[in-house]
């Protein structure tokens, strides 16, 4: 995208008032995407997202610039505004850039863009009308079939001279269900690192719908869940978002390293139930929220959060890193090129314990069995969390019993991963989207089935 020689020169006008440290991100990325709604293709639409930002560091104060214009005049000039934001001063380093080729361990057989949007709408149908035929009670289907390519060169005044290349390809169906006149909805959307051969071997468009169309048909027809205090199982999967938004976020370098995170100054102690651990991976190949590098060239690790409950490391970026007085973990992202680089998760998962998964369930008297979470909010600093269930089965005596709809859980992350007592087998991902300060990027949660022996229940 920007050739080497041209990036020497950028990042040189952007140390020139002293910076000890400069960065360019330059990304050009093709999004497509096809819609269906009303059994019919409602919209077909593509965009490209291409600039580059410019940050450079002293000390810790940073400084950030983005531009649209990638010529060797808009580039300059950018990097002028970040070096004359920053202050007053001289170059006090040289720029030296040596190409780096970190590998790719994710794969890409068929590139989406070389596939028809003929193909592409037949995968889309197959998907959309197991839904839509699936019962008399299903009344209306949404289904999006989405597929991004990614290009990312980062250049800094450390050496790096370093590009990656990420295709990620996601098929998302929403069916709505009626009964007695009340509707609920269903989702499934999997997604993966991977081109259209995820559609060969990984995800079957026809169950997606399926799954989708099913969970609508059981929340129709199910009564409130009731309100108390109780133990709740947490499905596999999408279940682990729980850990992610309650935990996860405050594990970030963004909030540590300011004092804000529920778990500062922590690393060494317990801060989990032994039953817990937790990582955060973004070497799985070909998951959803892997990479290579992360948008500063650090190569992707395989980082252990939380082991048998114990805080072993925190997620780190370059500039938070700084404060903290901890080296990079390869944790760094953002959306694109106009929002600043933070701290970040990738792959982030609860491990498989050894608790069978029958005798979770059979331990309950009395409980919740969240099958299938939705979505939430957090406050990173107190960790506090209400998180709404998509799927929901009353346990009763050991044995899951009636579905109720209109589930929640609410409570504090500290305090959630202390009550995981039990952590069954059956690990599995689940394709997300996560917003912070640096936008929206795709993430990866999981877990196998857990217990928590006792958290608030919201419902009527």
């Amino acid at each position: 995208m920007i050739s080497r020689e041209l990036c020497k020169k950028v990042l040189s006008v952007a140390v020139s008032t002293g910076a000890d440290y400069a960065e360019i991100f330059a990304e050009h990325t093709l999004n497509h995407s096809i819609n269906m709604i009303s059994d019919k293709v409602d919209s077909v639409n593509d965009s490209v997202v291409a600039g580059a930002g410019i940050r450079v560091f002293k000390g810790l104060r940073s400084v950030s610039a983005s531009t649209v214009d990638t010529t060797e005049a808009g580039l300059i000039k950018c990097a002028q505004r970040a070096a004359d934001a920053l202050g007053e001063g001289s170059a006090a380093i040289s720029i030296e850039l040596r190409e780096r080729l970190f590998g790719d361990i994710h794969p890409i057989k068929t590139v989406p863009a070389s596939v028809s949007n003929a193909e592409k709408v037949k995968i889309l149908k197959d998907g959309y009308f197991a839904a839509r035929n699936h019962s008399d009670l299903i009344k209306q289907v949404r289904g999006t079939l989405l597929d991004i390519d990614h290009n990312i060169l980062i250049a800094n005044s450390e050496g790096i001279y370093a590009q990656d290349r990420q295709i990620r390809t996601r098929i998302a169906i929403t069916a709505v269900a009626e009964k007695n006149g009340e509707t609920q909805s269903g989702f499934c959307g999997p997604g993966r690192r991977m081109g259209m051969e995820m559609f060969e071997h990984e995800v079957d468009a026809v169950k997606v719908g399926i799954k989708a169309a099913e969970q609508a048909e059981i929340m129709a027809g199910a009564g409130y869940c009731p309100a108390g205090v109780m133990p709740v199982a947490i499905g596999n999967g999408f279940g682990g978002v729980i850990f992610h938004e309650a935990c996860g976020h405050s594990l970030e370098a963004s909030s540590v390293a300011y004092g804000t995170s529920q778990f500062c100054g922590k690393l060494g102690q317990q801060i989990a139930n032994p039953k817990v651990t937790a990582i955060d991976d973004g070497t799985i190949p070909n998951a959803w929220g892997s990479i290579n590098i992360d948008d500063e060239g650090t190569p992707a690790q395989r980082k252990v959060l939380i082991e048998k409950g114990i805080l072993k490391m925190y997620m780190v970026d370059k500039f938070n890193g700084r404060r903290m007085g901890m080296e990079s973990t390869g944790s760094a992202r953002r959306e694109d090129y106009s929002y600043t680089t933070t701290s970040r998760m990738t792959n982030t998962f609860i491990a498989e314990g050894s608790d069978d998964n029958d005798d979770i369930i059979s331990s309950m008297e009395y409980g919740l069995y969240a099958k299938e979470m939705g979505g939430g909010s957090v406050n990173p600093t107190t960790g506090e969390f209400n998180f709404g269930v998509n799927e929901a089965y009353i346990v009763r005596n050991g044995k899951i019993c009636e579905p109720v709809r209109g589930a929640s859980l609410v409570g504090k992350g500290s305090d959630v991963i202390m009550k995981i007592d039990m952590v069954g087998k059956n690990l599995d991902l689940g394709t997300g989207m996560c917003g912070s300060s640096s936008g929206s990027i795709p993430t990866t949660v999981g877990q196998p089935l857990i217990r928590v022996s006792s958290i608030t229940v919201g419902g009527r």
